[in-house]
Parts: C-alpha cells; sequence; structure tokens
C-alpha cells in the first residue's frame, strides 16, 4: 500500500483483515508510528480495531522506505491527488513520484493498481512511468475507491460494488484473487477499461455535487418565495427516480474530494473539448454561494456585539477534517469581518485549532453558546440535533439560532422562543 490517509490505511487494514499480507508506505514518521501502534492518526469508527488486529496478528505493517515493498505481488496507490496550486485540474506529482518508486524498487513481476481519484487517461501517463523505470515486467489496472469518511470501514468490508478496470485477464485474475472474500459474499463486480475505471469515482462525485448543489438551489426559493423545503424535499424523496440521498440542503459540500473532484472534472472536459462541462462549473459556484449566503445571514443577526457561537467545523457529521470545509470556512470569515467566534466540534476542534489557531474553541456547546447573540449550527452532529432550546436559551444573550444544515427541529426551536433561521428556510414560521 502505498499511503496511509484515510484511503490507505483504511484498505490496508480491511485487507489484512481478509488474510492478506500488507506492508503500508509513507513518507509521514509520525503517522506510521501511530498506525503501528495501532492508533488510527484521523477519526474514523472501527479503524484502530482493524489496525491492532491487523498489526498483532503480524499480517499489517508499516515502513518508511519503499524498498521494503519490492517484493509484493500488488502495489495499491493510495497517494493523495490534491487540486493543483492556483488552478482547478488534479496535481498528480505525488502519484507519478509512488509509480516511478514502486517500478524501480521492484523485484519481482507484479501488478500496479490505481485507487486514487485521477483524471481520465492519467493511467496512460503512468504506464510510460512504469515502462521507464521497472527492471521487471510491472502491469497497470484501475480500482477507483467509493468510500465516505465516517463510514470508509463500513464501506471497505461490505461495499456496493467493485469497479476492476484492467488491459488483461491475467490482471483480472490478480485482482478476483485480492477481493475473494468480497466476491464470495455476492459483492457486485464491473470490469472494464482503465479509463472508464478512472472515470468512475469523479463521475460519481461530480453526481453528488450536482445534486447537492440543486437542492440548494431549491432551497433558496422556497427561503425566498415562504415555501417548506422539509415537505418539498420529502414530496420529491418519493419519486424513485430521485430518492432521498443528499438531498438536503444547507452549507453545501465540502472535504478532500466532491469539491477538487468536480474542479478537476471541468478542467479535464475543457482539455478534451467538451464546452457542455461549463454546467458543472456553475455547481461549483452555487456550492460556494451557500457559505457566502449562511455568512450574510448571521451578520443581519449578530447585533453591535457580534458574538456568534459555531457549533460544529468539520466538513460533515462522523469526520474529524476540516479540508475544504464549508463550516469552517464560515467560522473563519465571521471572525475576519468583526465577530468574537467560539467555536465547538466533538471531533474536529483540534484539526481545526492547527488551521485556523485565531477562532477560540470551547469544550462543549454549552460553553460556545455562553452569552451569544447567535448560535450557528455548521455541521449536522447529533450532538447539536439533540440539543434542549429551553435549557441553552438561558446560556445565550439572543435566543437567535442558525441552522445551516437543516438539521434542527424548527418548530421545535421556535416554541421554545428562539428566532431561527436557516439556509432554504423562510424567516417566518410556516
Amino acid at each position: 500500500m502505498i499511503g496511509t490517509g484515510y484511503l490507505g490505511a483504511t484498505h490496508a487494514a480491511c485487507l489484512a483483515a481478509a488474510g492478506h499480507d500488507v506492508v503500508a508506505h509513507d513518507v509521514d514518521p509520525t503517522r506510521l508510528e501511530a498506525l503501528s501502534a495501532g492508533r488510527a492518526p484521523f477519526h474514523e469508527p472501527g479503524l484502530a480495531d482493524l489496525l491492532q488486529e491487523g498489526v498483532g496478528s503480524g499480517r499489517l505493517r508499516f515502513t518508511t522506505d519503499v524498498a521494503d515493498v519490492a517484493d509484493a505481488e500488488v502495489h495499491f496507490l493510495c497517494v493523495g491527488t490534491p487540486q493543483q496550486r492556483g488552478g482547478r485540474g488534479a496535481d498528480l506529482g505525488a502519484l507519478r513520484t509512488a509509480a516511478a518508486a514502486v517500478a524501480r524498487h521492484a523485484r519481482r513481476d507484479c501488478l500496479v493498481v490505481g485507487r486514487s481519484t485521477v483524471p481520465v487517461g492519467t493511467a496512460d501517463d503512468l504506464l510510460g512511468v512504469l515502462e521507464a523505470e521497472a527492471q521487471v515486467s510491472v502491469s497497470l489496472a484501475w480500482n477507483p475507491e467509493f468510500l465516505r469518511e465516517g463510514r470508509a470501514v463500513q464501506d471497505s468490508l461490505h461495499p456496493d460494488r467493485l469497479v476492476l478496470g484492467v488491459r488483461d485477464d491475467a490482471s483480472y485474475a490478480v485482482l478476483a484473487e485480492v477481493y475473494a472474500r468480497w466476491l464470495s459474499e455476492g459483492t457486485p463486480v464491473v470490469r472494464t477499461d482503465l479509463r472508464t475505471a478512472e472515470l468512475a469515482k469523479v463521475s460519481a462525485n461530480v453526481m453528488l455535487a450536482a445534486r447537492i448543489s440543486v437542492v440548494n438551489v431549491l432551497g433558496e426559493v422556497c427561503e425566498r418565495s415562504g415555501a417548506d423545503i422539509d415537505d418539498l424535499v420529502r414530496i420529491l424523496g418519493a419519486d424513485p427516480r430521485i430518492g432521498t440521498d443528499v438531498l438536503q440542503p444547507g452549507l453545501g459540500y465540502g472535504g478532500s474530494c466532491l469539491p477538487k473532484d468536480t474542479r478537476a472534472f471541468v478542467a479535464r472536459a475543457g482539455e478534451l473539448g467538451v464546452e457542455s462541462a461549463a454546467l458543472l462549473h456553475h455547481v461549483d459556484l452555487v456550492n460556494m454561494r451557500q457559505r457566502a449566503r449562511a455568512v450574510d445571514i448571521v451578520r443581519e443577526l449578530w447585533g453591535e456585539r457580534r458574538r456568534v457561537a459555531v457549533l460544529g467545523v468539520a466538513f460533515k457529521p462522523g469526520s474529524d477534517d476540516v479540508r475544504d470545509s464549508p463550516a469552517l470556512d464560515v467560522a473563519t470569515t465571521l471572525q475576519r469581518l468583526g465577530a468574537d467566534v467560539r467555536v465547538h466540534d466533538p471531533r474536529a476542534a483540534g484539526s481545526a485549532a492547527r488551521v485556523a489557531d485565531r477562532l477560540s474553541y470551547a469544550d462543549s456547546a454549552e460553553e460556545a453558546c455562553a452569552d451569544a447573540d447567535v448560535v450557528t449550527v455548521l455541521t449536522a452532529w447529533e450532538d447539536y440535533i439533540g440539543l434542549d432550546p429551553v435549557a441553552l436559551r438561558g446560556a445565550v444573550a439572543s435566543p437567535v439560532v442558525v441552522d445551516a444544515r437543516t438539521c434542527l427541529d424548527a418548530d421545535k426551536w421556535r416554541a421554545a422562543g428562539w428566532s431561527f433561521h436557516g439556509l432554504g428556510r423562510s424567516a417566518c414560521a410556516s
């Protein structure tokens, strides 16, 4: 396993749990020290148990020396492909470096398998890298991941499909052996070519991004017209062609995947001359607009003192990840505009403090809300959904709440005497 971030560490632990001998390589010794001790360096439910099991059994070990993976039969490339600095395309530098290092050190014929999310056509480039560096026969396949942070272990152990992009039967046979446990359990498999496999994950993310932005447009129409977004979502979700998944207006998407993958897709589509992909650029604009709209709502409400409680800075519940987090972006923007911002998050406060140290952080939601003029819910943690608005009212200076994730019971909060506001919701009770 080359790379031990969310993808690599989880994939390594799950393959070890399936009975494979796994060696995972990374250049970060601090991360590897934690993993070797059976500790997950990020919040991912169930991962620590798998790590401890794998390390304890001897089936899973970690190394900073790429030479330690030289005898592996299969090499999974799980390194990051972040957005290019100053651009919208994906930065493939780390991926090329990883592929070259594997090929250069390989001492036996092997299969290199791309797991990273990449623009279509990347495999062609990597084939050239492998052929130039390898002294043995190295084949290339693509096996995209479909993991959700907060559910990565569950998604790995019980995937809804496996996509195997291969160039020949031999490569497919190797991957079928790797995933023998899953195939025996009846996991659906799609065998396809490299380019289709490359497109699989980024296309899924683009579809999700578009869906989230569409419901946010609908939410703003409801907000301005006085319609009920909750009822509208139920109506739309009852349509079997639409369904209820991610059909919830709010701050929009964030994290390490959807924003950069959507932008990279648009950039690559432009390189291919697909002009209609500009539609997806507007998906991104809608998504970013939600953050500005949340800031505008708070500014209208914060009063002279501008004391704002921010509940949640993770990009989504179930994760401590704050990469491209809409919630953290809103919090830091409010602070730059002169607000006294106090933050609470049950998991991501530490991660946020490392990149936004000018914000103040509270140990509890109640502490964050103490004497606040406006309470904002920016990440839909169950901790906040379950707050008692009657009890909380006694802690704040003004009972004003902004639900930016459409997760609170508006009638319950209004009945408790709160002025209730939210993205997609009319300011007055229906």
